[in-house]
């Protein structure tokens, strides 16, 4: 029979991605001895303090909650190593520094939502798709010095189909991601674990974190990448543009779902081809179906509802 180690786990996360792996360790009547997260942040309108997904949920559970700003600070280490934890699980977190995740007798482990090394950085989820990848998946790993570079304790893959989105992709790591971390605590609970240097490799591709810049469209591209640009990024962070409608001013507006058109035509990238019906943009190879979208200060609509209320211009294009 396996004699199993006594856990004492530390979960550090932030984000709804990470409630469901925090979920699923207490399902499995792990002993989660405190839970470290974002300090609460100003939001809305009002600009009211909201506490992260996992302080939610940690509170709902009657879990000890830290907050710390800064994860050098004194004060913050003597509270950790109080807790006197064994093991620490880290999803959608920060960097840590070495004296944090050295910390624990059995380590500190990470789970990452790429088939590592690839799309090593912030925003794996949206890459993957806004590269075209067929495939990608989640990896749990022990942390070391640099970000998502530690030895490969366990990984899990799943395919990605040419019509899910980031937030389809989202729900779906997010699910097998919490399985995995069971996976890799029950081979830390019975000391069987076996981990895999990650793999040199000149053809890295980087999950670089998202910015205006990179998630506005350009409409000269192939029809192809506009495509996976858009479903890479609905609904968060959100595919935006400029709609020059022939006034005054630009307006910027965000593209959801869309669907692709593959034909020829004459016309130029961004034209606009508006009917009672549908909103077409062109671009090389075709064109981007747009279903919904938003126009400045209002909320999110279908393109059925938007073509009741708005006049696009003979010649209005997207820029």
């Amino acid at each position: 029979m396996t004699t199993k180690r006594d856990l004492r786990i530390v979960f550090m996360g932030t984000p709804d991605f990470a409630v469901a792996t925090l979920k699923t360790l207490l399902d499995h009547n792990y002993n989660v001895v405190g839970v470290i997260t974002a300090p609460d942040r100003k939001a809305g309108r009002g600009q009211k303090l909201r506490a992260s997904a996992v302080k939610q949920f940690a509170l709902e559970h009657n879990l000890n909650v830290l907050q710390p700003k800064n994860l050098k600070a004194e004060s913050f280490i003597e509270e950790l190593k109080a807790l006197n934890a064994n093991l620490q699980i880290i999803v959608a977190f920060r960097m840590l520094p070495k004296v944090v995740w050295q910390m624990p007798e059995y380590g500190t482990f990470n789970l990452h939502a790429s088939l590592l090394p690839q799309y090593r950085g912030a925003a794996p989820i949206h890459w993957a798709i806004i590269n075209g990848e067929t495939k990608t998946g989640v990896t749990t790993f022990f942390i070391d010095e640099k970000i998502d570079t530690g030895a490969i304790i366990l990984s899990d893959e799943t395919s990605i189909a040419e019509e899910t989105t980031v937030g389809d992709l989202h729900d779906e790591l997010m699910s097998i991601g919490s399985q995995l971390v069971i996976k890799t605590v029950e081979q830390i609970e019975t000391d069987s674990v076996s981990t895999e240097i990650q793999p040199q490799s000149e053809d890295l591709k980087t999950a670089y974190k998202l910015n205006r810049d990179n998630c506005k469209i350009d409409w000269t591209q192939s029809i192809d990448t506009i495509y996976n640009k858009i479903r890479g990024l609905n609904p968060f962070p959100t595919a935006w543009c400029f709609l020059d409608n022939k006034e005054k001013e630009l307006l910027t507006i965000k593209i959801y779902a869309i669907e692709k058109l593959t034909e020829k035509h004459n016309y130029d990238a961004g034209f606009i081809i508006a009917t009672k019906e549908e909103l077409k943009v062109a671009c090389k190879e075709g064109y981007i179906n747009i279903k919904e979208i938003q126009l400045p200060g209002k909320r999110k609509m279908d393109v059925k509802s938007l073509l009741n209320g708005f006049h696009f211009s003979k010649s209005a294009k997207l820029l």
